[in-house]
């Protein structure tokens, strides 16, 4: 509902003539109820209606879609249109019979440097990391080490990324920042976890210097006013009204594994209850202690950008900071996985009841990475009602030993979920009510298999392959090869190149993922369920049995 008012709010402040040449107002958006559409199906004759529920005005037919205009007519509006409406292009886009010199020349592949992540930092602590691509868009962004587990009150980081790209100190409204990315060919994107919080802009490139410049008032300068702490508020009520039963599980989980008293263990999601908490002092103390205070906890990155060019950017809108944030050891409270179980009775839209079943691993300095990627490869899975081939994990272990044997199971799938100091590894799977023991029992089954004989040479060999095949293409893309230096920068300190990353793959042996699973097995399971009825999900001391 949420996009539909803010498109409608749009319309209304930025009505431009150019999309309606004979309109003297914004386009109007009607509705019909519930209630006129079963009225309409009881009384189908019109003229019983009619009266109940008049038609609407007949519309100005501003395009002539009629053909009521002869050719002298059209000819006379198209000339008084030419009076009143301009044709000339902004600046930005002035067509010229010279190529600009934003755009750089054309250069044979040969003569062409190969790419590679180049990294800086600046004197307060402001990491910059950079790699070219030889495109005319670029990708740039800002990455923070800040996330819900440093919160205090429930929702913050959830209501930050709501609010993002919303009035600054040069722009009044989200309405002119989207104009204005509109006029620089640039698209936004913002995002918080649970540890790290985004910032990026896929913009053209002759734009770069000015998406730098709104990023860096985004970032540190956000007006963060009552009525858009408001409207924010509304909108995530509306997404806590439409949340998938997955998103949930995954809240659910985190309380579970590592309780609420926790930094890892807070909600990431704002519930309903926890909103009136939230207001514009909230976060505004939020971003001063966590951000704005914390250059060094800042990365700057940039897909599609010459080093020099980006750190001479980061320097003008970001060197200024003075680092007065607390310790990075005193902000992230290292969290101690515990296990448990939970069941969130939840209402849904397909009447199926989720459970997953999850065990420790290490975090991401840990060994237990790599193998853990290929484990969770070589089991994939997901909805029963899928199509493809072995591209979309068709032959992994749980579509072929769950999905294509069990008709009740409507998905299956492996999962992670890392963070600094611990990580989790699980398979979750949905089906009717009445199934949710079978689903149980199932997951349970795949790990003990796991745990006491070695994976076939086939489906390992495929495993390690598809992974690096995942990795390479997606990388491909600039704006994960954006998200992927900035994440990395933020995490190690450094960017793994790719032969590195796949010389690990290939390190990694059968041995290695039976005996990842049976150091996991050896701690207490955690065990959650999500659904209209969870009357049926087994206790987790059952499920422990089924283990042992």
């Amino acid at each position: 509902v949420s996009p539909v008012f803010r498109q409608a709010y749009r319309w209304k402040n930025s009505f431009s003539s150019l999309m309606y040449p004979f309109a003297e107002s914004a386009p109007e958006i009607t509705t019909t109820t519930v209630e006129q559409v079963a009225e309409i199906a009881k009384h189908p004759k019109k003229e019983s209606l009619d009266k109940k529920f008049p038609p609407p005005h007949t519309p100005i037919d501003h395009f002539d879609d009629a053909h009521t205009l002869g050719d002298f007519e059209e000819d006379s509006v198209r000339k008084l249109q030419k009076q009143h409406i301009s044709t000339t292009l902004s600046g930005c886009t002035k067509i010229t019979p010279t190529i600009p010199s934003t755009i750089p020349p054309n250069v044979p592949s040969d003569l062409l440097e190969i790419p590679t992540t180049q990294l800086s930092t600046l004197a307060n602590g402001v990491r910059v990391v950079s790699q070219e691509t030889y495109g005319q868009v670029s990708c740039i962004g800002v990455l923070i080490n800040v996330g819900s587990r440093h919160e205090t009150v429930t929702g913050t980081c959830h209501l930050l990324e709501t609010l993002a790209f919303h009035s600054t100190s040069s722009y009044n409204s989200a309405v002119e920042i989207s104009q204005q990315l509109q006029d620089w060919g640039a698209s936004s994107f913002a995002n918080t976890g649970r540890e790290q919080t985004l910032y990026c802009l896929d913009i053209l490139r002759p734009n770069v210097n000015q998406g730098m410049k709104l990023l860096s008032e985004v970032v540190l300068s956000p007006r963060i006013l009552d009525e858009e702490v408001l409207y924010s508020k509304r909108a995530m009520e509306y997404q806590w009204m439409d949340i998938m039963p997955e998103m949930l599980l995954t809240e659910v989980l985190q309380q579970a594994a590592y309780g609420n008293s926790q930094q890892l263990g807070k909600p990431h999601l704002c519930p309903p209850e926890a909103l009136d908490a939230l207001t514009a002092n909230v976060v505004k103390s939020f971003c001063h202690a966590h951000v704005i205070h914390n250059p060094q906890g800042l990365v700057v990155a940039g897909a599609g950008m010459d080093h020099a060019e980006i750190v001479d950017m980061a320097q003008h809108y970001f060197g200024h900071l003075e680092q007065h944030a607390l310790p990075e050891e005193e902000r992230t409270i290292p969290s101690v996985y515990h296990g448990g179980e939970a069941k969130l009775q939840h209402e849904t839209m397909d009447g199926y009841t989720t459970c997953a079943l999850a065990f420790e691993l290490g975090g991401w300095h840990s060994d237990d990475l790599v193998p853990t990627c290929v484990l969770q490869t070589l089991l994939g899975g997901g909805s029963s009602f899928s199509a493809g081939g072995p591209g979309k994990g068709m032959y992994s272990r749980l579509y072929r030993q769950v999905l294509n044997r069990y008709y009740w199971a409507q998905s299956a799938e492996a999962f992670t979920s890392f963070h600094n100091e611990t990580g989790l590894f699980g398979i979750c799977g949905s089906s009717e009510p009445n199934k949710s023991r079978d689903v149980v029992f199932v997951l349970a089954e795949h790990f003990g298999k796991l745990a006491m004989d070695l994976v076939t040479d086939e489906e390992f060999e495929r495993a390690r392959n598809m992974l690096k095949n995942n990795v390479l293409s997606q990388l491909e893309s600039r704006l994960v090869l954006f998200e992927d230096m900035g994440r990395q920068v933020l995490t190690y300190g450094h960017r793994e190149d790719t032969d590195e990353m796949c010389r690990k793959i290939n390190a990694v042996t059968k041995e290695d993922l039976r005996e990842l699973i049976r150091r996991a097995m050896q701690q207490q399971p955690t065990l959650v369920a999500v659904g209209d009825d969870v009357s049926k999900v087994p206790a987790l001391s059952e499920v422990k049995g089924w283990l042992h």
